[in-house]
Protein backbone atom coordinates (compact mmCIF):
# COMPACT_ATOMS: atom_id res chain seq x y z
CA UNK A 1 0.00 0.00 0.00
CA UNK A 2 2.92 2.31 -0.10
CA UNK A 3 2.48 5.52 1.45
CA UNK A 4 -1.00 5.11 2.48
CA UNK A 5 0.19 1.93 4.90
CA UNK A 6 2.55 4.73 7.18
CA UNK A 7 -0.68 6.08 9.27
CA UNK A 8 -3.49 3.22 9.85
CA UNK A 9 -6.47 3.42 7.97
CA UNK A 10 -9.73 3.86 9.57
CA UNK A 11 -13.25 3.19 7.89
CA UNK A 12 -16.11 6.01 9.62
CA UNK A 13 -19.53 5.23 8.49
CA UNK A 14 -22.08 7.96 9.38
CA UNK A 15 -25.96 7.02 9.61
CA UNK A 16 -28.68 9.18 8.26
CA UNK A 17 -29.26 11.02 11.37
CA UNK A 18 -25.73 12.12 11.44
CA UNK A 19 -25.61 13.92 8.05
CA UNK A 20 -29.21 14.91 8.08
CA UNK A 21 -28.29 18.20 9.54
CA UNK A 22 -26.31 20.73 9.86
CA UNK A 23 -25.35 20.09 13.59
CA UNK A 24 -24.95 16.62 12.83
CA UNK A 25 -22.96 16.96 10.00
CA UNK A 26 -20.68 19.49 12.29
CA UNK A 27 -20.48 16.39 14.57
CA UNK A 28 -19.24 14.55 12.05
CA UNK A 29 -16.60 16.75 10.71
CA UNK A 30 -15.34 16.68 13.81
CA UNK A 31 -15.45 13.13 14.49
CA UNK A 32 -13.11 12.71 10.76
CA UNK A 33 -10.82 15.83 12.13
CA UNK A 34 -10.17 13.95 15.53
CA UNK A 35 -9.16 10.78 13.45
CA UNK A 36 -7.10 12.44 11.07
CA UNK A 37 -5.14 14.26 13.74
CA UNK A 38 -4.51 11.40 15.62
CA UNK A 39 -2.46 9.69 13.03
CA UNK A 40 -4.58 7.73 11.00
CA UNK A 41 -6.19 8.38 7.77
CA UNK A 42 -9.75 8.19 7.33
CA UNK A 43 -12.09 7.06 4.75
CA UNK A 44 -15.66 8.24 5.13
CA UNK A 45 -18.78 6.71 4.55
CA UNK A 46 -22.54 7.96 4.13
CA UNK A 47 -25.92 6.88 4.41
CA UNK A 48 -28.97 9.11 2.79
CA UNK A 49 -29.92 12.05 4.89
CA UNK A 50 -32.78 11.65 6.96
CA UNK A 51 -36.00 9.27 7.22
CA UNK A 52 -39.34 9.36 5.16
CA UNK A 53 -40.72 13.13 4.46
CA UNK A 54 -36.94 14.68 4.06
CA UNK A 55 -36.16 15.41 0.21
CA UNK A 56 -33.12 12.90 0.00
CA UNK A 57 -34.05 10.25 2.28
CA UNK A 58 -34.39 6.74 0.42
CA UNK A 59 -38.08 6.35 1.30
CA UNK A 60 -38.85 9.55 0.01
CA UNK A 61 -37.02 8.97 -3.16
CA UNK A 62 -38.75 5.53 -3.62
CA UNK A 63 -42.15 7.05 -2.81
CA UNK A 64 -41.75 9.23 -6.20
CA UNK A 65 -41.76 5.87 -8.06
CA UNK A 66 -44.05 3.81 -5.81
CA UNK A 67 -45.86 1.00 -8.23
CA UNK A 68 -42.59 1.12 -10.65
CA UNK A 69 -41.66 -3.14 -11.38
CA UNK A 70 -38.42 -1.54 -12.51
CA UNK A 71 -36.01 -3.36 -10.72
CA UNK A 72 -33.06 -1.14 -12.37
CA UNK A 73 -35.11 2.35 -12.25
CA UNK A 74 -35.65 1.54 -8.27
CA UNK A 75 -31.86 1.11 -7.47
CA UNK A 76 -31.15 3.80 -9.53
CA UNK A 77 -33.62 6.05 -8.03
CA UNK A 78 -32.64 4.49 -4.41
CA UNK A 79 -28.87 5.25 -5.04
CA UNK A 80 -29.68 8.75 -5.57
CA UNK A 81 -29.37 9.97 -1.31
CA UNK A 82 -26.19 8.67 -0.57
CA UNK A 83 -24.48 10.52 -3.52
CA UNK A 84 -26.44 13.49 -2.78
CA UNK A 85 -24.88 12.96 1.05
CA UNK A 86 -21.39 12.05 -0.27
CA UNK A 87 -20.92 14.95 -2.08
CA UNK A 88 -22.33 17.42 1.03
CA UNK A 89 -19.86 15.78 3.20
CA UNK A 90 -17.24 16.12 0.59
CA UNK A 91 -17.82 19.58 0.59
CA UNK A 92 -18.32 20.27 3.58
CA UNK A 93 -14.71 18.49 5.05
CA UNK A 94 -13.20 20.97 1.94
CA UNK A 95 -14.57 23.91 3.62
CA UNK A 96 -13.15 23.09 6.85
CA UNK A 97 -9.92 22.43 5.61
CA UNK A 98 -9.71 18.87 5.00
CA UNK A 99 -9.40 18.02 1.18
CA UNK A 100 -11.69 15.24 0.51
CA UNK A 101 -13.35 13.73 -2.66
CA UNK A 102 -16.92 11.99 -3.06
CA UNK A 103 -17.24 8.77 -4.21
CA UNK A 104 -19.87 6.72 -5.86
CA UNK A 105 -20.05 3.05 -4.77
CA UNK A 106 -18.76 2.49 -8.46
CA UNK A 107 -15.99 4.92 -8.00
CA UNK A 108 -14.77 3.50 -5.32
CA UNK A 109 -14.43 0.07 -7.11
CA UNK A 110 -17.04 -1.92 -5.47
CA UNK A 111 -18.49 -4.82 -7.73
CA UNK A 112 -21.69 -6.69 -6.56
CA UNK A 113 -23.32 -10.17 -8.02
CA UNK A 114 -25.71 -7.94 -9.97
CA UNK A 115 -28.61 -8.86 -7.93
CA UNK A 116 -31.51 -5.81 -8.06
CA UNK A 117 -31.94 -4.18 -4.70
CA UNK A 118 -30.51 -6.90 -2.50
CA UNK A 119 -26.93 -7.10 -4.09
CA UNK A 120 -24.06 -8.45 -2.38
CA UNK A 121 -20.67 -7.52 -3.08
CA UNK A 122 -18.01 -9.79 -4.49
CA UNK A 123 -14.86 -7.60 -4.74
CA UNK A 124 -13.26 -4.63 -4.36
CA UNK A 125 -10.64 -2.49 -6.47
CA UNK A 126 -10.01 0.06 -4.01
CA UNK A 127 -7.00 1.82 -6.68
CA UNK A 128 -8.71 4.81 -7.10
CA UNK A 129 -9.39 5.38 -3.17
CA UNK A 130 -5.94 4.52 -2.28
CA UNK A 131 -4.60 6.76 -4.75
CA UNK A 132 -6.79 9.61 -2.95
CA UNK A 133 -5.81 8.55 0.15
CA UNK A 134 -1.77 8.53 -0.67
CA UNK A 135 -2.80 12.34 -1.84
CA UNK A 136 -3.99 13.12 1.40
CA UNK A 137 -7.36 13.24 0.20
CA UNK A 138 -10.00 12.23 2.68
CA UNK A 139 -12.71 9.97 0.37
CA UNK A 140 -16.23 10.42 1.21
CA UNK A 141 -17.99 7.34 -0.34
CA UNK A 142 -21.74 6.76 -0.87
CA UNK A 143 -22.95 3.72 0.77
CA UNK A 144 -25.52 1.43 -0.01
CA UNK A 145 -23.99 0.51 -3.74
CA UNK A 146 -22.32 -0.90 -6.41
CA UNK A 147 -21.63 -2.34 -9.82
CA UNK A 148 -22.96 -4.97 -11.15
CA UNK A 149 -21.36 -7.68 -13.70
CA UNK A 150 -23.30 -5.69 -16.43
CA UNK A 151 -22.12 -2.50 -15.64
CA UNK A 152 -25.76 -1.15 -13.97
CA UNK A 153 -25.90 0.02 -10.38
CA UNK A 154 -27.15 -1.96 -8.09
CA UNK A 155 -28.49 -1.48 -3.53
CA UNK A 156 -27.20 -3.64 -1.22
CA UNK A 157 -30.76 -3.83 0.70
CA UNK A 158 -31.77 -2.32 3.34
CA UNK A 159 -28.51 -0.52 5.99
CA UNK A 160 -26.08 -1.57 3.02
CA UNK A 161 -23.65 1.58 4.19
CA UNK A 162 -22.74 -0.69 7.15
CA UNK A 163 -21.95 -3.26 4.99
CA UNK A 164 -20.36 -1.14 2.55
CA UNK A 165 -18.04 0.15 5.25
CA UNK A 166 -17.13 -3.04 6.61
CA UNK A 167 -15.97 -4.14 3.03
CA UNK A 168 -13.58 -1.21 2.37
CA UNK A 169 -12.32 -1.86 5.37
CA UNK A 170 -10.99 -5.39 4.64
CA UNK A 171 -10.63 -4.11 0.70
CA UNK A 172 -8.36 -1.15 2.56
CA UNK A 173 -6.82 -3.52 5.29
CA UNK A 174 -8.29 -1.23 7.80
CA UNK A 175 -6.92 -0.73 11.41
CA UNK A 176 -10.85 -0.48 12.38
CA UNK A 177 -13.86 0.34 11.05
CA UNK A 178 -16.31 2.77 12.96
CA UNK A 179 -19.86 3.06 12.63
CA UNK A 180 -21.60 6.54 13.74
CA UNK A 181 -25.56 6.29 14.82
CA UNK A 182 -27.48 8.16 17.38
CA UNK A 183 -27.04 5.93 20.20
CA UNK A 184 -24.23 5.54 22.31
CA UNK A 185 -23.55 2.03 20.96
CA UNK A 186 -24.79 -1.61 21.24
CA UNK A 187 -27.52 -1.66 23.56
CA UNK A 188 -28.40 -5.06 26.09
CA UNK A 189 -31.99 -4.83 24.38
CA UNK A 190 -34.20 -2.47 22.54
CA UNK A 191 -34.59 0.59 24.41
CA UNK A 192 -37.84 1.06 23.20
CA UNK A 193 -39.37 -2.15 24.12
CA UNK A 194 -37.57 -3.00 27.49
CA UNK A 195 -36.14 0.16 30.41
CA UNK A 196 -33.02 -0.40 32.06
CA UNK A 197 -31.32 -0.97 29.26
CA UNK A 198 -27.31 -0.42 29.21
CA UNK A 199 -24.34 -0.29 26.64
CA UNK A 200 -22.53 -2.47 26.11
CA UNK A 201 -18.56 -1.69 26.57
CA UNK A 202 -17.94 -4.84 24.58
CA UNK A 203 -18.81 -7.68 22.57
CA UNK A 204 -17.50 -10.85 20.15
CA UNK A 205 -18.31 -10.45 16.70
CA UNK A 206 -20.21 -13.31 16.71
CA UNK A 207 -22.51 -12.50 19.44
CA UNK A 208 -23.11 -8.92 17.20
CA UNK A 209 -23.47 -11.39 14.12
CA UNK A 210 -26.05 -13.17 16.33
CA UNK A 211 -27.97 -10.14 17.93
CA UNK A 212 -28.14 -9.09 14.36
CA UNK A 213 -29.76 -11.83 12.55
CA UNK A 214 -31.91 -11.75 14.84
CA UNK A 215 -33.60 -8.52 15.15
CA UNK A 216 -31.17 -5.96 16.47
CA UNK A 217 -31.28 -2.92 14.23
CA UNK A 218 -28.27 -1.36 15.00
CA UNK A 219 -25.56 -3.30 12.14
CA UNK A 220 -26.96 -4.44 8.94
CA UNK A 221 -26.66 -8.32 9.34
CA UNK A 222 -24.49 -8.84 6.20
CA UNK A 223 -22.05 -6.42 7.80
CA UNK A 224 -22.01 -8.18 11.29
CA UNK A 225 -21.38 -11.44 9.37
CA UNK A 226 -18.40 -9.95 7.32
CA UNK A 227 -16.82 -8.34 10.62
CA UNK A 228 -17.26 -11.85 11.63
CA UNK A 229 -15.33 -13.33 8.82
CA UNK A 230 -12.75 -11.08 8.19
CA UNK A 231 -11.72 -10.56 11.75
CA UNK A 232 -11.88 -6.47 11.39
CA UNK A 233 -12.39 -4.93 14.88
CA UNK A 234 -15.42 -2.56 14.77
CA UNK A 235 -16.26 0.25 16.90
CA UNK A 236 -20.38 1.63 16.86
CA UNK A 237 -20.47 4.88 18.74
CA UNK A 238 -22.77 8.10 18.83
CA UNK A 239 -22.13 11.15 16.27
CA UNK A 240 -23.54 13.25 18.79
CA UNK A 241 -21.67 12.31 21.79
CA UNK A 242 -18.29 11.46 22.96
CA UNK A 243 -19.14 8.42 24.68
CA UNK A 244 -16.65 5.33 23.83
CA UNK A 245 -18.73 3.19 22.37
CA UNK A 246 -19.12 -0.48 21.93
CA UNK A 247 -16.25 -2.39 20.76
CA UNK A 248 -16.58 -5.42 18.76
CA UNK A 249 -14.17 -7.46 19.15
CA UNK A 250 -12.74 -9.68 16.02
CA UNK A 251 -10.63 -12.42 17.67
CA UNK A 252 -12.76 -14.51 19.27
CA UNK A 253 -10.24 -16.69 20.71
CA UNK A 254 -9.02 -14.15 23.22
CA UNK A 255 -12.33 -12.37 23.22
CA UNK A 256 -13.68 -13.61 27.47
CA UNK A 257 -17.44 -12.40 27.84
CA UNK A 258 -18.41 -11.23 31.11
CA UNK A 259 -21.16 -13.38 31.55
CA UNK A 260 -23.31 -15.90 29.99
CA UNK A 261 -25.58 -13.64 28.55
CA UNK A 262 -24.96 -10.50 26.79
CA UNK A 263 -28.54 -9.31 25.18
CA UNK A 264 -31.65 -10.15 23.92
CA UNK A 265 -33.06 -9.22 20.65
CA UNK A 266 -36.59 -9.65 19.33
CA UNK A 267 -38.26 -10.16 15.67
CA UNK A 268 -41.65 -9.29 15.26
CA UNK A 269 -44.41 -10.75 12.51
CA UNK A 270 -43.71 -14.59 12.66
CA UNK A 271 -45.72 -16.99 11.58
CA UNK A 272 -45.97 -20.13 13.19
CA UNK A 273 -46.76 -23.60 10.62
CA UNK A 274 -47.72 -27.28 11.73
CA UNK A 275 -47.93 -29.70 9.06
CA UNK A 276 -48.91 -33.22 9.61
CA UNK A 277 -46.34 -35.50 7.71
CA UNK A 278 -46.60 -39.23 7.21
CA UNK A 279 -45.03 -41.12 9.70
CA UNK A 280 -42.30 -43.35 9.85
CA UNK A 281 -40.38 -45.04 12.61
CA UNK A 282 -42.49 -43.17 15.47
CA UNK A 283 -41.89 -39.49 13.86
CA UNK A 284 -42.34 -37.49 11.04
CA UNK A 285 -41.10 -39.07 7.57
CA UNK A 286 -38.02 -37.74 6.74
CA UNK A 287 -38.89 -37.84 2.82
CA UNK A 288 -41.72 -35.83 3.38
CA UNK A 289 -39.43 -33.25 5.40
CA UNK A 290 -37.17 -32.93 2.92
CA UNK A 291 -39.99 -32.59 -0.03
CA UNK A 292 -41.00 -29.51 2.31
CA UNK A 293 -37.95 -28.05 2.33
CA UNK A 294 -36.92 -28.31 -1.10
CA UNK A 295 -40.18 -26.49 -2.18
CA UNK A 296 -40.11 -24.15 0.02
CA UNK A 297 -36.59 -23.40 -1.04
CA UNK A 298 -37.76 -23.43 -4.62
CA UNK A 299 -39.82 -20.64 -3.68
CA UNK A 300 -37.48 -18.54 -1.99
CA UNK A 301 -39.73 -19.23 1.26
CA UNK A 302 -36.65 -18.96 4.51
CA UNK A 303 -37.90 -21.05 7.08
CA UNK A 304 -36.72 -20.50 10.84
CA UNK A 305 -37.21 -22.58 13.84
CA UNK A 306 -37.95 -25.78 12.31
CA UNK A 307 -38.91 -28.81 14.53
CA UNK A 308 -40.05 -32.31 13.41
CA UNK A 309 -42.14 -33.45 17.12
CA UNK A 310 -44.47 -36.53 16.48
CA UNK A 311 -45.88 -37.33 13.28
CA UNK A 312 -46.06 -33.33 12.18
CA UNK A 313 -43.26 -30.79 11.33
CA UNK A 314 -43.09 -27.04 12.97
CA UNK A 315 -41.80 -24.31 11.24
CA UNK A 316 -41.61 -20.55 11.63
CA UNK A 317 -41.67 -17.85 8.37
CA UNK A 318 -41.88 -13.90 8.02
CA UNK A 319 -45.10 -12.30 7.85
CA UNK A 320 -43.82 -11.33 4.57
CA UNK A 321 -43.17 -14.90 3.56
CA UNK A 322 -46.51 -16.68 5.31
CA UNK A 323 -48.48 -16.22 1.98
CA UNK A 324 -46.14 -18.17 -0.34
CA UNK A 325 -45.16 -20.73 2.34
CA UNK A 326 -49.19 -21.63 2.69
CA UNK A 327 -49.40 -21.48 -1.34
CA UNK A 328 -46.47 -24.13 -1.05
CA UNK A 329 -47.52 -26.58 1.10
CA UNK A 330 -51.40 -26.21 -0.63
CA UNK A 331 -49.45 -27.66 -3.81
CA UNK A 332 -47.93 -30.02 -1.92
CA UNK A 333 -51.35 -31.36 -0.52
CA UNK A 334 -50.69 -31.48 2.91
CA UNK A 335 -52.72 -30.33 5.54
CA UNK A 336 -51.97 -27.54 7.59
CA UNK A 337 -52.42 -24.89 10.83
CA UNK A 338 -50.86 -21.63 11.12
CA UNK A 339 -50.62 -18.77 13.83
CA UNK A 340 -49.68 -15.27 12.91
CA UNK A 341 -48.72 -12.35 15.26
CA UNK A 342 -45.97 -14.18 16.87
CA UNK A 343 -42.41 -12.60 17.73
CA UNK A 344 -39.17 -14.61 18.08
CA UNK A 345 -37.11 -13.47 21.67
CA UNK A 346 -33.49 -14.05 21.51
CA UNK A 347 -30.85 -14.95 24.41
CA UNK A 348 -27.78 -13.80 22.89
CA UNK A 349 -24.49 -14.52 24.78
CA UNK A 350 -21.21 -16.20 23.82
CA UNK A 351 -20.75 -17.72 27.57
CA UNK A 352 -23.59 -19.62 27.56
CA UNK A 353 -21.76 -22.42 25.41
CA UNK A 354 -21.75 -25.60 27.82
CA UNK A 355 -23.37 -24.04 30.44
CA UNK A 356 -25.99 -25.84 32.52
CA UNK A 357 -29.25 -24.27 33.53
CA UNK A 358 -29.22 -21.02 31.29
CA UNK A 359 -32.52 -22.72 29.36
CA UNK A 360 -33.90 -23.74 33.27
CA UNK A 361 -33.13 -19.89 34.13
CA UNK A 362 -35.16 -18.34 30.83
CA UNK A 363 -37.87 -21.01 31.46
CA UNK A 364 -38.84 -19.68 34.80
CA UNK A 365 -38.20 -15.92 34.33
CA UNK A 366 -40.78 -16.57 31.27
CA UNK A 367 -43.38 -18.43 33.41
CA UNK A 368 -43.10 -15.74 36.11
CA UNK A 369 -43.76 -12.50 34.08
CA UNK A 370 -46.68 -15.01 32.41
CA UNK A 371 -45.23 -15.90 29.19
CA UNK A 372 -46.09 -19.08 27.37
CA UNK A 373 -43.39 -20.64 24.97
CA UNK A 374 -44.93 -22.14 21.68
CA UNK A 375 -41.46 -23.33 20.69
CA UNK A 376 -37.36 -23.30 20.77
CA UNK A 377 -34.39 -23.45 19.16
CA UNK A 378 -30.92 -22.79 20.12
CA UNK A 379 -27.32 -22.67 19.32
CA UNK A 380 -23.74 -22.42 21.22
CA UNK A 381 -24.40 -18.71 21.70
CA UNK A 382 -28.09 -18.16 21.25
CA UNK A 383 -31.15 -19.36 22.65
CA UNK A 384 -34.72 -18.58 20.88
CA UNK A 385 -38.38 -18.60 22.10
CA UNK A 386 -41.61 -17.68 19.71
CA UNK A 387 -44.27 -16.05 21.87
CA UNK A 388 -47.45 -14.19 21.22
CA UNK A 389 -46.60 -10.68 20.15
CA UNK A 390 -48.59 -9.09 22.53
CA UNK A 391 -46.16 -10.60 25.28
CA UNK A 392 -43.50 -9.39 23.70
CA UNK A 393 -42.48 -6.21 26.07
CA UNK A 394 -43.15 -8.40 29.09
CA UNK A 395 -40.83 -11.05 27.83
CA UNK A 396 -37.77 -8.88 26.53
CA UNK A 397 -38.13 -7.44 30.38
CA UNK A 398 -38.29 -10.68 32.07
CA UNK A 399 -35.20 -11.72 30.31
CA UNK A 400 -33.42 -8.33 30.69
CA UNK A 401 -33.88 -8.98 34.33
CA UNK A 402 -32.78 -12.49 34.78
CA UNK A 403 -29.82 -12.36 33.62
CA UNK A 404 -28.65 -9.31 34.93
CA UNK A 405 -28.20 -7.67 31.41
CA UNK A 406 -28.89 -3.95 32.38
CA UNK A 407 -26.18 -3.84 35.78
Amino acid sequence: MGAASVRPIVVMKFGGTSVATVEGRASLRTRVRQAHDSGRRPVVVVSAMGRRGAPYATDTLLDLVAGCDDPHGRDLIASVGEVVSSVVVAHDLTCDGMAARAFTGGDAGIVTDGVPEAATITEIFPGALLSAIAEGVVPVVAGFQGIGPDGRLTTLGRGGSDTTACALGVALDAAEVEIYTDVDGVMTADPRTCAGVGVLERLGADELFQMARHGSRIVHTPAAELALASGLDMRVRNTFSAADGTLVVADIAGYRPASVATAVSHVDGIVRFEVPLPATGGGASTDAQARVYAAMADAGVSLDMFTPFGAALAFSVTEADGPRAKVVLRGLDLDFTSRSDLTKITLVGAGMHGVPGVMARLAEALSEAGVGILQTADSHSTISVLVRGERCANAVAALHDAFRLGD
